[in-house]
């Protein structure tokens, strides 16, 4: 996709939504879109309606940019996120991000349903995402660079605000909720991981692992945003003690633990 292409996307939304400038972009993972009940919706836009908007595929992704204000902050939601394994390129997949950052947003939020890698952390449990390991196929910056967005070769030194992950630490133990802090494996999928598979990704250094997520903080933060991302972790890939999993169980245990996520961002995001 080109750069004309996001502004072109963006120019069609901004006629929509009026004078409304989002300050918070969120993308809600597998069974994490009730924090829209908690938006005071202004607009809402089906992603089929949007031209240049890749469409989620997935049935259990509703599809929807919600615009809206939440803890007292002008915000758009992606309700329903865009998957490397339904098809998509990796630019398709972070169009959404540079057309939030097209529109105003100056911080991204990011959440997603993972497997726990960690004999620490437990299902249901949550994740603050500290750092990340990339094993997708494929960069959303492969091809030319964006200069008007961003450097050739990004650091990523620091893919995660440090002050964010300590705000939200500092909220889920006010509330007690159960809130780690790792490291997040992004694998491409759809098929969950063998037992040498959770095995190879926990020696290397991973805490959970899912399908998603870092390839949308590479291009935020190829764009200078600042992200926070957190995982609810849905299944136990424990390689010595593995158990078959279902994708109704994974979307009842993110579906239990998502009040507990909402709580923690819209603490996090009142408080900025």
């Amino acid at each position: 996709m080109s750069i004309q292409d996001i502004y072109s996307t963006a120019g069609y939304i901004k006629k929509r939504v009026g004078d409304f400038e989002p300050e918070i972009g969120i993308i809600l993972g597998t069974g994490l879109g009730g924090l829209v009940d908690d938006i005071e919706i202004s607009h809402k836009l089906m992603y089929a309606n949007i031209p240049g908007f890749p469409i989620s595929t997935v049935e259990f992704h509703s599809g929807r940019l919600i615009f809206g204000t939440l803890s007292g902050k002008r915000v758009v939601a992606m309700q329903g996120r865009l998957h490397y394994y339904e098809g998509y390129s990796m630019q398709q997949i972070t169009f959404p991000v540079r057309v939030m950052k097209m529109l105003g947003i100056t911080r991204l939020f990011v959440s997603n349903a993972s497997g726990s890698l960690n004999p620490g952390f437990s299902t249901g449990d949550l994740m603050v995402i500290r750092d990340h390991i990339n094993l997708q196929p494929e960069n959303p910056l492969r091809g030319s660079n964006y200069d008007e967005f961003g450097p050739r070769f990004p650091d990523m030194n620091v893919p995660y605000d440090e002050d964010m992950i300590q705000k939200a630490l500092t909220i889920a133990a006010s509330n007690n909720i159960t809130c780690h802090q790792g490291v997040y494996v992004s694998v491409s999928g759809p098929n969950l991981e063998t037992r040498s598979e959770y095995k190879y990704l926990r020696i290397i250094g991973g805490d959970a692992v899912g399908m998603s997520t870092v390839p949308e903080v590479i291009v935020a933060r190829h764009m200078g945003l600042p992200v926070f991302a957190i995982s609810v972790l849905t299944d136990e890939g424990f390689h010595e003690v593995l158990k078959p999993v279902s994708l109704e169980e994974i979307i009842r245990v993110a579906t239990e633990a998502e009040p507990k996520m909402t709580t923690i961002l819209k603490e996090l995001i009142a408080g900025l």
